[in-house]
């Protein structure tokens, strides 16, 4: 276990900004760390859970080097709009498209929920919605991308329809919402993946699993 500082989503993303300015490829390297996480858990296929915006851009990139590996891997695209070029690449390394009413929603050993990010506010809605409201009583093994989707960022609220996470795998910092409210509920145990971002003046501080280099 390890003592780390927290953050609020807007401190994050001023942190993300100037190495995304000089093409640092965050996305690229947090579905790299993801990628290796999930392939320790998921040896028998998975879901991915892809929504529009980076998370789902990170479930994506992570989805294609587990499938150029040799892992089974299942998406559902929760929204019309996703990172094209992440879901090009899942494709086309194996990785199959299911719909939203697939009847083997469910079945999947391990699940990605890569739905929505630090930049979405309120709960699910739509498709998305649907899709966690069928899994739920499954009660499926999650790894959450960045934090579960439907959990605000920095207070933890969170309607019911969440999925658990068993692991949340955080890129860059420890979002404050994952510590507070109903985010020690949701967010299982949490992994960092540390990015080089330079941050100060931390919300809190949070006990969590381990720290990764991404």
């Amino acid at each position: 276990m390890t003592r780390v500082p927290t953050y609020s989503a807007a401190q994050v993303r001023a942190a993300e900004a100037p190495l995304l300015a000089a093409g640092v490829p965050l996305m690229r390297r947090a579905a790299h760390a993801l990628a290796e996480l999930v392939v320790e858990r998921a040896p028998d296929g998975l879901l991915v859970l892809a929504g529009a915006g980076d998370n789902g851009g990170d479930a994506l990139f992570a989805a294609a080097e587990l499938a150029a590996g040799g892992t089974r891997v299942d998406i559902v695209r929760v929204h019309e709009r996703v990172h094209e070029q992440a879901f090009a690449a899942a494709v086309d390394a194996g990785a199959s498209v299911i719909p939203t009413a697939d009847p083997t929603l469910g079945s999947h050993g391990l699940v990605v929920d890569g739905i929505l990010g630090i930049g979405a506010r309120g709960g699910l809605r739509g498709a998305a919605r649907e899709v966690v409201e069928r899994l739920l009583p499954s009660r499926p093994a999650v790894v959450a991308v960045d934090l579960p989707s439907g959990l605000d960022p920095d207070t933890g609220d969170a309607d019911d329809v969440v999925l658990p996470a068993a692991t949340t795998v955080t890129f860059g910092a420890v979002k404050h919402g994952l510590t507070v409210g109903s985010g020690p509920r949701l967010a299982g145990g949490i992994l960092l993946v540390d990015l080089g971002l330079e941050l100060e003046n931390p919300v809190g501080r949070a006990t969590i699993a381990g720290v990764r280099q991404g």
